[in-house]
């Protein structure tokens, strides 16, 4: 099937060529056209208490203008003093103007400056600006305003949610940027040096180039019917340009090691039966890999598996078409241009490095097998210490306005620096502010103040001091407009606070979301009796990051079991073994465990903090998740690559031993140029500032390293040496299924190369 493929592709390489050139411009016009929809962030599963309280408050209380904070400071005027002040009006004044703000609030509105808005030390205000329209409206506007605010004897940081999510999207785009710029040249770096040659270089560069542009075309095209996660750009960069070099690289090398010996069309027809046909089997590991990220119900991950899988197509489809097209069209030209002083042909045969290390495991197998094991089992230990969270300011990089900002506030404005936990008390029937209603108000709002770790509770029961709790249903009904002006604040909160059905009371914590003080707060709230009646759900980040933890939890078992289960079916179809397919997915474990222990050491217990630059903190929530999801498919592609060459191995020989020394011999060098440059596009991106993707970049290419050296040049070997002929076995009805379906290449379909007569 996969030889006639190439013959076929051979035949028919202008076509191919010219249907890939099109399916370029067609990516060119639809990004310049601008086709594709906004990347931005998903809700939060309705499914989770969490996300169905703020579901309840966007439905049931008017919706609360956007708005974002400026810190505004010096070193020499107190806020206090008039000449501040003026500096404080004039640096507004455009802000004030601009029609997308509503209002600008400022410690000097009233006629004695506001203390909440004044610094400890004196310096600073907070002035806080509650913008027109929607959150995205809001955002849109926010760069333009934000240059207006400019002042030459003021700081002036911006700081709250619009600023946060902009220098989150800024940075993103930076980071992204800046890996492109260095992986690429790197990756051609170590093309060359497994090449040797521009020419045969230069093709896996070109399809990872055009599989990733029309990845991100397909992304941007998933964003006008779905959400799609603003990271999803940074997956399809790092997976796409991955495998789409990493396939093309197996493609071409199989094609010049074929060419030596064979015409043209017969090469390509043998190189499209083994590179080709390991090419779809190591795609569809990756894709189910990925695929797994649909089931986990938490924000939009299902999003960027989307993604990935979309620009996994694309590469294993160009690394079939055309790739094999370009090398019908050069030939033996392929190895054209060639580096002076770099032979790496010379390593591709004889009794070269890889095989003797196979050949040293083989012949101790249990003393390398055991030693290795226990080695990755240490170096996954600090998984078991793994804490998550959702995030916060400090994701960002510590020169960022916005995290600059956000530490400025929590540090010297009163009352900034508390954690609030949002409870969401629903009635079943009648208002909160009836007699029974505003009872339960009251006795639920002293409960959670008794609470350890609670400062302080903001409920609508407070509004008892200014006005008599049974006239409160009469006062929120009456028109602001006819409140006297001292009792404007009360009706406002009331109106902030308070549904036709719910109520709204804030508990204040000194503790992160991330700590056990405040996650223990979210439980004992939740687990208060509110009365007959009434509803208790809590919402905030302490319980955002509780429910997303039960979320993994709650659906990392049916992921898990898909990529398993389907990865272990796909390796059957390739190998026709049972047992090969089981090595390979606990392998993949092992490798995948000392990835999270890395993860944990470096991100979580802060080693290496200071020369990565980087907040040590709790891992984000999504980080092990995304990491497990494309792992588990990568690190197939090299088991997936060596286990083909071995399989054609033993079939021609029927030598297991013999078998996996030549493999590992021939697809040694291979192996490790291809995990060098998957690495490098890793590594590349453990160079961004914001710590998602530097964890997840950094994570991933250790677990490439791990998974390139010590599994495949140590694990595989002796694994492979003490199971011996049983590799190969399938029960009887198994093994004429495989035969049945077809899937493995019959060595009748590619003739065999005539020796020269001597």
């Amino acid at each position: 099937m996969f030889a006639a493929w190439g013959r076929f592709v051979y035949r028919r390489k202008g076509l191919v060529l010219v249907a890939s050139a099109l399916t370029f411009v067609f990516v060119v016009a639809v990004y310049f056209a601008g086709l594709g929809g906004e990347l931005g962030a998903g809700d939060f599963s309705e499914q989770t208490e969490a996300g169905r309280a703020t579901k309840l408050l966007e439905d049931q209380l008017p919706e609360s203008p956007p708005s974002f904070t400026f810190v505004l400071s010096s070193s020499s005027l107190r806020a206090t003093d008039p000449a501040f002040r003026a500096a404080v009006e004039e640096t507004l004044r455009p802000v004030r103007n601009d029609p997308s703000v509503a209002r600008v609030r400022t410690a000097y509105d009233a006629p004695q400056p506001n203390a909440e808005l004044l610094s400890r030390d004196g310096m600073r205000t907070l002035a806080i600006v509650e913008m027109k329209g929607a959150f995205e409206n809001a955002a849109d506007a926010y760069p333009a305003l934000r240059d207006q605010a400019t002042s030459p004897t003021l700081e002036v940081l911006a700081t709250g949610g619009i600023p946060l999510q902009h220098d989150f999207d800024e940075i993103i785009e930076q980071d992204l940027q800046r890996a492109e710029l260095y992986s690429l040249p790197l990756a051609l770096l170590m093309l060359l040096l497994v090449f040797g040659s521009l020419v045969a270089s230069g093709l896996p560069l070109g399809v990872g180039v055009l599989a990733v542009a029309a990845g991100f075309v397909g992304t941007l095209l998933l964003a006008r019917v779905t959400d799609v996660s603003i990271y999803a750009t940074n997956i399809v960069t790092m997976i796409g340009l991955g495998v789409a070099i990493d396939y093309s690289l197996f493609v071409v090398s199989r094609f010049r090691e074929e060419v030596q010996h064979r015409p043209v069309p017969e090469a390509l027809a043998q190189t499209m039966a083994t590179a080709g046909r390991a090419v779809v089997f190591s795609g569809l590991t990756v894709a189910i890999g990925l695929g797994g990220l649909i089931f986990f119900r938490l924000g939009d991950l299902g999003s960027m598996g989307l993604a990935g899988t979309i620009v996994v197509a694309l590469a294993v489809l160009y690394a079939l078409t055309f790739l094999p097209a370009l090398l019908a069209l050069l030939g033996p030209r392929v190895n054209a241009a060639r580096v002076p002083f770099l032979h790496p042909e010379r390593s591709g045969t004889g009794s070269g490095l890889w095989r003797r290390i196979a050949r040293g495991v083989m012949a101790r197998p249990w003393a390398v097998l055991l030693p290795v094991v226990v080695l990755l089992l240490f170096l996954g230990s600090p998984v078991l210490r793994m804490r998550l969270w959702g995030g916060d300011y400090t994701f960002l990089p510590e020169h960022a306005e916005g995290r600059r900002g956000a530490e400025l506030r929590l540090a010297q404005f009163p009352g900034q620096d508390t954690n609030p936990v949002v409870v969401v008390m629903r009635f079943a029937e009648g208002s909160p502010l009836t007699p029974e209603g505003f009872e339960q108000l009251r006795s639920i709002s002293a409960r959670i103040s008794a609470l350890p770790s609670v400062t302080k509770v903001e409920s609508p029961a407070d509004a008892a001091v200014v006005v008599p709790p049974d006239q409160l249903q009469q006062f929120i009904n009456q028109p602001l407009e006819t409140v006297p002006a001292p009792q404007r604040e009360v009706w406002e909160g009331l109106a902030r606070s308070v549904g036709a059905r719910l109520a709204v009371l804030t508990a204040h914590t000194p503790y992160r979301s991330s700590t056990d003080e405040a996650r223990d707060l979210v439980h004992a709230v939740r687990a208060l009796d509110p009365g007959p009646g009434a509803q208790i759900l809590v919402t905030g980040q302490a319980a955002y990051d509780i429910d997303s933890i039960e979320a993994v939890k709650r659906d990392a078992p049916v992921a898990i079991g898909f990529i398993v289960i389907a990865t272990y079916l796909v390796l059957f179809l390739l190998l026709g073994s049972i047992l090969l397919p089981l090595k390979a997915v606990l392998m993949n474990f092992l490798s995948i465990s000392a990835s999270y222990g890395a993860l944990v050491w470096i991100f979580q217990d802060g080693h290496l903090s200071n020369v990565l630059g980087f907040t040590p903190n709790p891992i984000e929530t999504s980080t092990p998740v995304l990491m497990f999801c494309i792992l588990f498919g990568r690190s197939m592609d090299y088991e997936v690559l060596l286990l083909a060459r071995v399989k054609e191995e033993w079939e021609r020989t029927g030598d297991n031993t013999h078998a996996v020394a030549v493999s590992l011999e021939r697809t040694g060098r291979l192996i490790t140029g291809a995990a060098a440059i998957m690495a490098v596009v890793f590594f590349s991106f453990a160079t961004a500032e914001t710590v998602v993707i530097k964890a997840i970049g950094l994570g991933m290419a250790i677990a490439v390293v791990l998974d390139a050296t010590v599994v495949r040049a140590l694990l595989v070997p002796a694994t492979m040496r003490l199971l011996g002929r049983w590799n190969w076995w399938a029960p009887a009805p198994l093994a004429r299924l495989y035969d049945r379906l077809g899937f493995a290449e019959r060595s009748g379909d590619v003739p065999e190369p005539q020796l020269p007569v001597a």
